[in-house]
């Protein structure tokens, strides 16, 4: 098994980081256009409503799926580090330990869900106007919710075994079902928003069949037998530890959204929040190849630290660093320079879409910062810091955003709320530099004293 992992530790960096990096960028760009294809289709099918629904479901999905991406997160950086200390039963077991995991919990949450359907709505911003919109969706969509989760997390661990295509492929066969599904159920059988939800559902299964057929079949890199598919309190222990910045991470931003939600109600109405639903969801196109750098990232530090080799950890941090802020910049330039033929894809409301031209404009203006505070956020979990990683991974959503957005609406009114964030870019950024600079003074002095040693 070692020869089909060592690769982490032996190829140049930068070919490397795109070896691993632009399948789970394309993964990440597919999971967007996942969200946005609903969000293009029920603008134009279903109205403004509709796309103020998918808003406010969002953040409820996130929270279902907060687990299982945790758990994936977590068990990914003890998977990377058990491959480079070469202790492969211990790899097989994590894999098999993390699903199980998910398993359970995804299917008690869900359970919470469809109990307390209404007052959960109400809770995350919805009114009188959209709560069918929001029902309908919801009721159909939360059945999907386990196989949704089950592929976050096995997303995770398929990338940490250094197999980032397979990942890839199955974000890639979801969002083509989903593609071809929507027009047909929305449009086709006239089936409304249900028709979007029942979609989204279809494509899950879809994609957590294809990866259930790799371990079936054996073509990913780790074999793992039905012996490993129980859970070593240990390796949970270990993962769990790590994956809980990402999970709080996630709460942050679920309680972000309910923030954000209640706030544009507020200042703004149901108008505010169909606008701020397009701009997040084009956002996404901005945020999710930096995000798939760093999950590309993530394995090649992790090896490497576990293989004691910091040269390389400190080379592919820089590397990635540049390489996710310059993709960044892209995106913030066509969202600078085409702001409203960007969201005229969503809708063609004229009034919604005047607003919407401004507020991508504030919203993304400094976004490119959030790309340092994602890889060094990732960087801290790859090498097994959980509690760096748990402050870097809340200091946007979390520490910063929630105290601006609950305070500048209150001396700007609605545009307060997209001041919020950029001004959290900005804060964040700084932090986190202010972490990692000592971080890499540390890797450096490590390196020192083994050659000193030697």
């Amino acid at each position: 098994m070692s020869h089909k992992t060592s690769f982490l530790g032996t190829e140049p960096i930068f070919k490397l980081l795109m070896k691993m990096s632009i399948p789970a960028t394309i993964g990440m760009l597919v999971n967007a256009l996942y969200n946005i294809v609903d969000t293009i289709f029920v603008g134009r099918g279903v109205g403004k409503e509709g796309i103020a629904a998918l808003t406010i479901v969002f953040p409820i999905q996130m929270i279902v799926s907060s687990f299982a991406q945790a758990m994936g997160f977590g068990a990914a950086s003890v998977l990377s580090r058990k491959l480079g200390e070469k202790k492969y039963e211990d790899a097989a077991d994590m894999i098999g330990t993390a699903y199980t995991f998910v398993f359970i919990s995804t299917w008690l949450l869900v359970g919470l869900l469809f109990a307390f359907l209404e007052p959960i709505l109400h809770f995350f911003g919805t009114d009188d106007v959209i709560m069918p919109y929001t029902k309908d969706y919801l009721s159909i969509v939360g059945f999907g919710f386990i196989f949704f989760s089950m592929s976050m997390a096995a997303n995770s661990l398929i990338r940490a075994e250094g197999n980032p295509k397979a990942s890839m492929n199955s974000m890639l066969i979801g969002a083509v079902t989903n593609l071809i599904l929507d027009p047909i159920f929305i449009f086709g059988l006239k089936w409304g928003i249900k028709g979007a939800a029942a979609a989204t559902v279809i494509s899950q299964i879809v994609s957590c069949c294809y990866i259930l057929s790799l371990y079936v079949f054996k073509r990913n890199h780790i074999t793992i037998h039905r012996t490993n598919f129980k859970i070593r309190v240990d390796l949970l222990g270990e993962s769990a530890l790590l994956g809980i910045p990402s999970f709080v991470q996630q709460a942050g931003m679920c309680i972000l959204a309910i923030v954000t939600n209640n706030t544009l109600l507020t200042y703004g109405g149901n108008m505010a929040i169909t606008v701020f639903g397009m701009v997040h969801k084009f956002n996404m196109i901005i945020i999710m190849p930096v995000i798939g750098i760093a999950q590309g990232f993530q394995p090649i530090a992790g090896y490497n630290y576990g293989a004691g080799d910091y040269s390389r950890v400190i080379k592919v941090l820089k590397t990635a660093i540049i390489t996710a802020f310059t993709v960044a910049c892209v995106g913030t330039a066509i969202a600078m320079v085409f702001p409203r033929q960007c969201m005229s894809i969503f809708i063609t409301d004229n009034e919604v879409l005047d607003m919407s031209v401004h507020v991508v404009r504030m919203i993304c203006s400094l976004i490119t910062l959030a790309s340092v505070q994602i890889v060094g956020g990732t960087y801290y979990q790859a090498v097994g810091k959980p509690v760096q990683s748990l402050v870097l991974g809340l200091m946007r959503s979390f520490i910063c955003l929630i105290p601006l957005l609950l305070t500048l609406p209150r001396i700007f009114g609605l545009n307060g709320i997209w001041y919020s964030y950029p001004a959290a870019d900005f804060i964040g950024t700084v932090i986190t530099v202010s972490f990692l600079i000592p971080s890499v003074i540390h890797l450096r002095e490590k390196m020192a004293a083994a050659i000193h040693n030697v």
